[in-house]
């Protein structure tokens, strides 16, 4: 027997936008919402404390969905481990709580594909909206809002030989990446608020889960199909228990908001055949609407890292070691202080490659520990690890099915290094970082260079290198691509085109990566969606 029960809005998915979507849109008590997550409340203590990041990225648990790639032909034939979120707060729970915007030309540059009404002076009141920055209000920060913003406090050393060492080599140097100017090297902003992870679930979903009578969170039940009736969506199907033996039907009146995310949203709209009518047929789904752009557009950044021994114990490593881990945790458990409320995310930067450029093309992260392959390599040793990804690829993949069961993993093909131009900046990017690292400042610290292995100089071997050891850095978007053109699943309010009814809102709608983190952009969008939907 399936349960039928009948909401206003259906959002699927209680990642960074649909926990976004369900707290505006059940402020109406007049409007009945209903919010549905295949995974289980954001409880782990591993979410709630910063320094437990490493352990949700490495470590088999309930909020990871631990995907991989397809073989990579570009890098050498890997298959590439893809974390994804699962449960409240969705990737956001589980990501390194960096705060970044991106750059302001990345919205311009939407609006000047015909996106009108996503330029840099639409979208920064919302940037603003959601924003609870800890420095207060001014140009460029909100205060009031519920995701809340630090800065960072470099109470390590190494954050601001990073720094030094940066201006040494030649670059500039900036006190807000999400300000007048991102170019340079400096401190992150992050999403820690009083020792805590700040997540999509803490600043939207927790405050009024239980109190609001007309929102309904259905934590653990998967979204198998999206139900259309003419060219209209009329709500979803959901499966749980063992072997998802429990089946539900929800209505809904007004509209179906799915918030899966950059690879599960493709995926449901193709199971619910919606989507490429080539790729449907191949695992025998019938089309219903056809939209064969759905899945395609994929872009990702593509990451490399450099690491060197540290001739003090002055990491993270030494921070946690041995019986300082208990405590650690004790500190963190009793009065939320000391390392268990770090990331050990503290600097980083946004440079260019070459001359000529309108914005940087590549973002370092500087990790006050030793991180290889996201941590599955352990070793336990002091260390420093500089990430650096190109923040604006050419090439292009896609997601799409490998089986008609919606409990199947989705096909995830990034089609990483396509590109020459992808080539060149990885390449250039390990050059600058090494750079970086030989500079007088980081001397009191800087040990053995770790990675790359064998002291790569000419093209190829640098190639090589980024070839054998390249990661993704948990950015992927552009699979249900908003755009002016009719090809665009979506329009500019992220209606799907031809369908009445259907919404997605999420990574997935960017029409080209922001440069930069992506949690801030989602959240950032579906607030603009959200205040779009309230206004009719």
């Amino acid at each position: 027997m399936t349960e039928t029960v009948e909401f206003d809005y259906v959002i699927v998915g209680a990642g960074s936008a649909g926990c976004v979507l369900a707290n505006r849109l059940s402020a109406d008590p007049g409007s009945r919402v209903c919010l549905i997550e295949a995974g289980k409340e954001d409880k782990s203590l591993l979410v709630k404390m910063p320094a437990g990041v490493g352990g949700l990225l490495k470590q088999p648990n309930p909020q990871n969905w631990f995907f991989h790639t397809e073989p990579q032909k570009h890098l050498g034939d890997r298959k590439l481990y893809w974390p994804r979120g699962k449960g409240w707060g969705g990737s956001s729970s589980i990501n390194g709580m960096i705060y970044i915007r991106g750059h302001a030309r990345d919205y311009d540059q939407w609006r000047q594909m015909g996106l009108t009404g996503w330029g840099y002076d639409d979208v920064l009141p919302y940037f603003k909206k959601a924003e609870g920055y800890d420095e207060g209000e001014d140009e460029f920060h909100g205060r009031d809002g519920p995701l809340k913003v630090t800065n960072s406090r470099y109470d390590d050393p190494i954050y601001e030989m990073f720094v030094r060492a940066g201006e040494a080599a030649g670059y500039p140097l900036t006190d807000d990446f999400n300000g007048a100017q991102q170019e340079g090297m400096g401190p992150y902003q992050r999403n820690i608020y009083q020792g805590e992870r700040c997540s999509a679930a803490r600043a939207y979903l927790r405050p009024i889960a239980g109190s609001r009578d007309n929102l309904a969170i259905h934590s653990t039940g998967l979204v198998t199909k999206i139900l259309v009736e003419g060219k209209r969506t009329v709500g979803v199907e959901t499966a749980s228990g063992k072997g998802g033996a429990t089946k539900r039907t929800i209505k809904a009146r007004r509209e179906v908001i799915v918030c899966a995310g950059a690879v599960q949203s493709p995926q449901l709209l193709m199971l619910s055949g919606i989507g490429d009518p080539e790729e449907m047929a191949r695992h025998g789904i019938e089309t219903l609407h056809a939209a064969p752009e759905i899945g395609k557009n994929l872009q990702d950044h593509l990451d490399v890292t450099i690491v060197h021994d540290m001739t003090e114990k002055a990491s993270a490593h030494s921070k946690q070691a041995g019986l300082k881990k208990l405590a650690v945790g004790l500190s963190f458990l009793l009065r939320r202080k000391g390392a268990g409320t770090d990331n050990f995310l503290q600097a980083g930067a946004f440079l260019k490659t070459r001359e000529g450029l309108d914005r940087p093309d590549i973002q370092l992260h500087l990790v006050n520990a030793i991180m290889i392959e996201h941590g599955f390599q352990e070793i336990k040793k002091d260390g420093f690890t500089i990430h650096a990804c190109q923040l604006r690829p050419e090439s292009r993949g896609e997601i799409g099915l490998n089986s008609a069961d919606p409990f199947a993993a989705p096909r995830i093909d990034p089609n990483y290094l396509d590109s020459e131009e992808d080539r060149r900046v990885m390449r250039e990017a390990v050059r600058m970082v090494r750079s970086i690292c030989a500079q007088a400042p980081l001397d009191r610290l800087r040990g053995d260079e770790i990675m790359p292995p064998g002291d790569p100089q000419g093209d190829d071997e640098i190639d090589a290198f980024v070839r054998e050891t390249s990661e993704t850095i948990y950015h992927p978007v552009g699979t249900v691509r908003m755009g002016a053109d009719e090809c665009a699943p979506l329009d500019g309010a992220l209606r799907m085109r031809g369908l009445d009814g259907l919404r997605v809102i999420d990574a997935s709608v960017m029409p080209t990566l922001i440069g930069g983190n992506t949690n801030a952009p989602t959240i950032m969008i579906a607030e603009k969606i959200a205040d779009r939907i309230i206004a009719g």
